[in-house]
């Protein structure tokens, strides 16, 4: 009887295990280009609006550029494909401030 019970527990644990790696995977799974250029367009964008909340649209544009460059070179953003989780980016995309963004990416 007992040989039945730990044969039991065992496959319990077996099918706990299986039916859990999909879930490990989406935690390591990683951003891809597309959404780490997204994750750019969404950082660049928050930061022009908090530090030129009044520019025209010029003025905008040509800072958004400058943001999304100078973000590009960054850490935080280069290795993103290899380091940002999925977590971290669905984070980072409902962010409302650039330091919000960070926040998530830490």
């Amino acid at each position: 009887m007992k040989r039945a019970s730990a044969t039991g527990g065992r496959a319990v644990l077996i099918f706990l295990l299986v039916t859990s790696l999909p879930a490990f995977a989406a935690c390591r799974q990683k951003a891809s280009p597309q959404e780490c250029d997204q994750l750019l367009d969404k950082f660049a964008e928050l930061v022009v609006k908090e530090r030129f909340a009044d520019a025209g649209p010029e003025t905008i544009a040509a800072e958004r550029a400058r943001e999304r460059s100078e973000a590009k070179g960054d850490d935080a953003f280069k290795n993103c494909t290899s380091e940002v989780q999925a977590a971290e980016l669905a984070c980072a995309m409902k962010a409302t401030s650039s330091e919000a963004v960070i926040k998530c990416l830490e």
